[in-house]
């Protein structure tokens, strides 16, 4: 039966040299490689002796294992199978003394290490098993202190970087110069942020991205030309940082020093986010503040908003995207900042932007379409259903003094525009037409009173048929009375449209003989459309 197989851990060496390297040893200047040439690259990270029959129970990855034979003496046989075993283990290599125990290594052997890629070694005999190990773990513990001691000399530099208040630009410069490799910080959604190293190389290293990104990783030990190493922070995924070489000598040393930048870049990251929380509620605060004519004069609104990289004192538009309800606001509000604050970016870099609790603010050039910065910004924001939003833009502004009218404007044109058209709706207050007088209405308790003295029951909606009445005055007074016209348009039959009016006329007065009380009749209509405005 064979031997359960010890998956044991690597321990605290990391690093090591390859089988080559093992090969130039002094003590092994005698040694021959006998099979498994292109296995040379292997790396071994610590050595075993095999003294016992059942030696794959105690083997460990990138182990080379030395015998004089001894264990295998009696079952020579058990060679052929060996090779394929210590492979599958993970070994490294495979260094045997012959002549003593074991005359030849059976030609299946030899095969198979070929065919594997499994070094065979064929030590000299007047070395002792002691020098070899004493002088290949010198070499081993050489090589991991010196690997150690460059990481920790790049992860002092890098921190410096971030003390220095240096950003993702500095971390991809210092990473670059530190690996002699092109460096690349990409966002959680493939976007290149920051990048360093020769111009053609950087070239590469944007196309591999923006196709389907790097390469897989090979296997550890294996030098390659690209590695990419997460961004994370927070529990939460912010991007990568990718490195290129186009000799392809990234190795695993190298991804150790890059995952060093990632947390670094993790930092950055994270301490932009602060920086960017705070200068956001500083701009909403001077916004809401200048739309609310708290601001102070003109002078010092124009000086404090080109400090945010806004231009305030030309003529403007102002626009006012509303979240529907029925939407969860608490994901969708940052959504919505974001989206407008792209749309923004693209079509009026000097404008304004601001979120508030349930509204996002833009102030934009005047002279720019505000229905297309609208839409742009729909679009993007349509990734997240079921949530949307409504716009309205102001007439346009000449100045700060009259900024908090064309905001009260752009914010009835979207509550407006919302009762009108349904949710999503972009209207502006020009085209707002009788509905833009009435919203200019201050006293609402004024309004609803005339709605209750003009309609009377058919106020309320308590009643279905008051409902149903105040639908068919509706059709009837948009059709200027024509009968046939709202009988069709309602499925009524004649007779019973005549019979309707009737009854409308003796709740609501004589309004087909009367033209100012049709007058009043459709204005009040309007009002109940505009209900909760």
């Amino acid at each position: 039966m064979e031997p359960p197989v010890r998956l044991a851990s690597t321990g605290t060496i990391i690093h090591g040299v390859s089988v080559g390297e093992v090969l130039g040893v002094s003590t092994l200047a005698e040694a021959r490689l006998i099979a498994g040439e292109s296995g040379l690259g292997r790396i071994v990270q610590r050595l075993n002796v095999m003294e016992v029959p059942d030696i794959l129970a105690w083997v460990k990855p990138h182990e080379l294992l030395l015998t004089t034979g001894y264990p295998l003496r009696n079952t020579p046989q058990s060679l052929g199978r060996l090779v394929a075993d210590l492979d599958e283990r993970g070994l490294s290599a495979l260094a045997i003394k012959l002549g003593r125990y074991v005359d030849e290594l059976p030609d299946e052997m030899v095969e198979q290490a070929d065919r594997l890629g499994f070094p065979l070694i064929l030590l000299p005999n007047d070395v002792g098993f002691d020098d070899i190990l004493n002088q290949v773990l010198t070499d081993i513990l050489n090589r991991q202190a010196a690997v150690l001691a460059r990481a920790e000399e790049a992860h002092r530099a890098l921190v410096q970087v971030v003390l220095a208040g240096g950003g993702l630009n500095e971390v991809a410069a210092e990473v670059a110069q530190l690996l002699d490799v092109s460096v690349a910080a990409v966002d959680g959604s493939g976007r290149v942020l920051a990048t360093a190293g020769p111009a053609e190389h950087v070239a590469v290293l944007r196309e591999s991205i923006a196709q389907e990104g790097p390469p897989r990783t090979p296997a550890s030990g294996r030098a390659r030309s690209f590695a990419s190493v997460p961004v994370l922070a927070g529990g939460h995924h912010h991007g990568r940082i990718v490195a290129y070489s186009p000799s392809g000598a990234i190795r695993d040393s190298d991804v150790g020093i890059l995952e060093r930048a990632a947390t670094v870049a993790a930092l950055v990251v994270t301490r932009q986010e602060a920086v960017n929380a705070v200068e956001s509620k500083y701009r909403a605060d001077f916004l809401r503040d200048v739309l609310t004519g708290r601001a102070g004069t003109a002078e010092r609104v124009t000086a404090r908003a080109r400090a945010f990289g806004w231009d305030l004192a030309r003529p403007v538009t102002v626009l006012v995207a509303e979240l529907d309800p029925d939407g969860d606001e608490r994901s969708a509000q940052d959504r919505l900042v974001a989206c407008w604050t792209a749309a923004m970016r693209r079509h009026d870099p000097r404008g304004a932007v601001a979120g508030f609790s349930h509204e996002v603010v833009a102030v934009v050039d005047a002279s720019i379409d505000a229905t297309r910065v609208a839409k742009d910004a729909a679009s993007a924001f349509a990734d997240v259903p079921p949530a949307t939003f409504s716009t309205g833009s102001s007439r346009p502004s000449s100045g700060a003094e009259t900024l908090p009218e064309a905001y009260s404007q752009a914010l009835k044109a979207a509550r407006v525009g919302r009762q009108l058209h349904g949710p999503g709706a972009v209207a502006h207050f020009d085209q707002l037409g009788v509905y833009r007088l009435l919203s200019l209405v201050n006293d609402t308790d004024e309004l609803h009173a005339f709605v209750r003295e003009t309609l009377g029951p058919l106020a309320a909606d308590a009643d279905a048929e008051n409902a149903d009445l105040r639908r068919t005055l509706q059709v009837l007074l948009e059709t200027n009375l024509n009968v046939a016209e709202t009988a069709r348009r309602l499925h009524f039959h004649y007779n019973t449209l005549r019979y309707r009016i009737g009854k409308l006329e003796r709740l609501l007065g004589n309004f087909t003989d009367d033209p100012h009380l049709r007058l009043n009749l459709t204005l009040a209509l309007h009002v109940l459309r505009m209900r909760g405005i």
